[in-house]
């Protein structure tokens, strides 16, 4: 939905404080004459004379009759009149949107363009973090360098600053990727990056001195959507007083699916005018509640809407990496890189999508090229094989397909690669039957020669999972099995001749049958092999310096969780050469993968979507 005033300035770079205390400082220095109305009386005591000094500045020029005279930033969308008795049959069948009082984690997020420019406004909503003052909102919201911005979590048109329900906060810090750049106006359409219509703004405490999530008694938590297609998500947003004279909020709930081409969300619900850019989008509302999930913000495609801006069509980029990673630069109060690479919507680094993907029952990485930058190979659960050589950027070049679909491949269960004969890289598969075969030196021509390492029928059955590192005491390449009954053994002389003596290194144990998955690595930069292990609860655990002496030195990653209960295949490689440490490949249940960069022993690194959910 496009903008009716003139072009935001184009930059992806987030405001500044001295900038936003400028024109505070600009507006007060216009306004002088007004005074700050007195607290009501259920308000908290003023705090000490800094706490709160900006909100009450700012109250100075944003009173009631301001914000009152707001217009919607976005253009006007509209019902269109029914064309035929289809149409009117239609439109009566369709779920509108309920106005209503409001809830305490959403609110008006307020703009003005200079001291005696134009006011307008979006929606804004209170996210649940650890700096405790960030605001979610769209980012062609926020797009006005000149602009003087204010958040009032349930707001109540005609009153006062200081007769809000919890008080005004003015924006201190607005976060939106550089990548972001509407076509005119404060909408993108046709382009892949209104996928990054996302904004997040750091607020100052309001006029009594309390920070954003304390006032309000709790916050939504920023969660990334497992696909498009949900039954019940709630939208919740302030429409323009052309449509709403008592400024009311509307919600909806109402089943969502994606937007054909593009990683948002759509809905169908009437209601939604100008006005509700930036709504977030819930998946466990409840009227006030203190917390909730929010997966995704009113915006996107035209500002959020279609080409018509029909009241009754909305959209919302899906939160993923590039939201994650920008909240994590608003939380840090760090400025985004200007470098990043080029955003490249639904088309991944793999090719295929993500209904692909769920079928990549098995991988393993290694240098199968010969070129030094790190590859994947893939068992599908067709039994077909590829390979995905790496480009040493994090990206993969053309695929090429080793085994057409067959049966045999499909009794594959276990694969990893390492150098176990030489600099190349080997691929070592355990099948179901208790076969283990060692292809020393599969590549773009094919797997090459097979050598039997153990007889069908083998105790080899019951190896689960095997993972290779650089687990010997000379550097070398070794092989670690986790057995069914939790048994760990290294076997550090694997070669042509065989997969040699086993080394125990854990008896028989009922924790270890909980390692749902493992990759080895080089995760601290160190070229000692390090082991990754994620755990039937989600939880994930490094191991440095994996050995004969024991599976090494553990550091608790990620505590029990439910995202990565969902991770299916790991593999860990040099994908990238610009960092110390190892790649971290997900393959997740819904087919998304991801990378993480430098893993490293205490996180899982910068995250980078090789494929996109929902595609």
């Amino acid at each position: 939905m496009f903008s009716q005033r003139q072009p935001f300035a184009r930059t992806g770079v987030p405001f500044v404080r001295a900038r936003r205390r400028a024109v505070v400082a600009v507006l007060c220095a216009v306004l002088s004459g007004l005074t700050v109305p007195a607290a009501h009386a259920g308000a908290p005591a003023p705090a000490a004379p800094s706490a709160g000094r900006e909100a009450r500045q700012a109250a100075r020029f944003w009173t009631a009759e301001r914000m009152a005279a707001a217009r919607p930033l976005d253009a006007p969308r509209h019902t269109p009149p029914a064309s035929s008795p289809a149409a009117s049959a239609a439109a009566a069948a369709r779920p509108k949107g309920t106005l209503f009082k409001g809830t305490r984690l959403v609110g008006t997020f307020f703009g003005a363009d200079g001291p005696r420019g134009t006011t307008w406004h979006c929606t804004g909503s209170v996210l649940d973090t650890k700096a405790r003052n960030i605001v979610l909102t769209a980012a062609h919201c926020a797009r006005n360098m000149k602009s003087a911005y204010l958040f009032v979590p349930k707001f109540v048109k005609g009153a006062a600053p200081d007769r809000q329900p919890y008080g005004i906060f003015p924006i201190q810090r607005i976060f939106t990727d550089p990548r972001y750049v509407p076509d005119r106006g404060s909408a993108t359409t046709k382009k892949a990056v209104s996928d990054l219509d996302t904004a997040f703004a750091r607020v100052s405490p309001n006029q009594w001195g309390k920070n954003l999530q304390d006032a309000v008694g709790g916050g939504l938590t920023f969660t990334r959507p497992a696909g498009y297609t949900h039954r019940g998500v709630t939208v919740v947003g302030y429409p323009s007083y052309s449509h709403n004279s008592a400024g009311r909020a509307v919600k909806c709930t109402v089943p969502t699916k994606q937007l054909p081409g593009f990683r948002q969300l759509s809905m169908t619900c009437g209601g939604y005018y100008g006005g509700v850019s930036g709504s977030p989008w819930i998946t466990d509302y409840k009227d006030d509640a203190r917390t909730g999930h929010v997966i995704g913000n009113l915006g996107g495609y035209n500002g959020g809407g279609n080409d018509a801006n029909v009241d009754y069509i909305s959209y919302a980029p899906a939160f993923g990496t590039d939201a994650a990673n920008l909240l994590a630069y608003a939380v840090a109060d760090q400025a985004p890189p200007a470098d990043l690479p080029p955003y490249r919507g639904l088309k991944g680094a793999l090719p295929g999508g993500a209904g692909r993907w769920r079928k990549a029952a098995l991988m393993a990485s290694g240098d199968y090229t010969g070129d030094r930058h790190g590859d994947l190979l893939v068992v599908w659960t067709d039994g077909a094989v590829t390979l995905h050589p790496g480009d040493g950027r994090g990206g993969f070049r053309t695929e090429t397909r080793l085994r057409a679909a067959n049966s045999t491949w499909t009794h594959a269960r276990a694969v990893t690669g390492g150098a176990f004969t030489g600099d190349r890289s080997g691929l070592l598969v355990r099948w179901s039957d208790g076969e283990v075969t060692l292809y020393p030196q599969p590549g773009p021509a094919g797997l090459g020669r097979e050598i039997r390492m153990a007889a069908p029928g083998s105790a080899w059955k019951n190896a689960v999972q095997l993972a290779s590192g650089a687990f010997r005491d000379d550097g070398g390449t070794g092989l670690l099995v986790r057995w069914a009954d939790g048994a760990l053994t290294l076997y550090p002389g694997v070669g042509t001749g065989g997969l040699g003596t086993g080394t125990p290194l854990l008896a028989a144990n009922g924790t270890w049958t909980k390692a749902a998955l493992l990759t080895g690595g080089d995760f601290g930069g160190t070229a000692a092999g390090d082991l990754l292990v994620r755990w039937s609860d989600g939880a994930l655990d490094g191991y440095a310096g994996t050995s004969a002496a024991g599976p090494g030195h553990r550091t608790r990653m990620r505590g029990p969780n439910g995202r990565w209960q969902q991770a299916r295949v790991l593999t860990a490689g040099a994908f990238r050469h610009d960092g110390p440490a190892n790649d971290l490949v997900v393959r997740w249940a819904d087919g998304e993968t991801t990378l993480y960069a430098d893993t490293g022993g205490t996180s899982v690194g910068t995250e980078h979507t090789l494929v996109h959910p929902g595609t």
